[in-house]
């Protein structure tokens, strides 16, 4: 993978799974990588529906973690 992905889900799934197959150890690491800053990114998915988790290394749908 050359880039990111700009749609949402794909980059859900691609960041995620860079991070959990341990191609990066950190999120820093991916972004720097590729180019980007850790905030654009969570900033970005964000605003689609997703959240980072700093204990788990990966993104979540919003209000995963909260009891209903």
């Amino acid at each position: 993978m050359d880039y990111l992905p700009k749609d949402p889900a794909i980059l859900v799934s691609s960041v995620n799974m860079l991070l959990r197959d341990e191609e990066f150890d950190t999120l820093e690491s991916l972004c720097y990588n590729f180019g980007t800053e850790p905030k654009d990114i969570k900033n970005y998915l964000y605003g689609h529906g997703f959240v980072y988790n700093d204990k788990q290394k990966q993104f979540r749908p919003i209000g995963y973690d909260k009891k209903e």
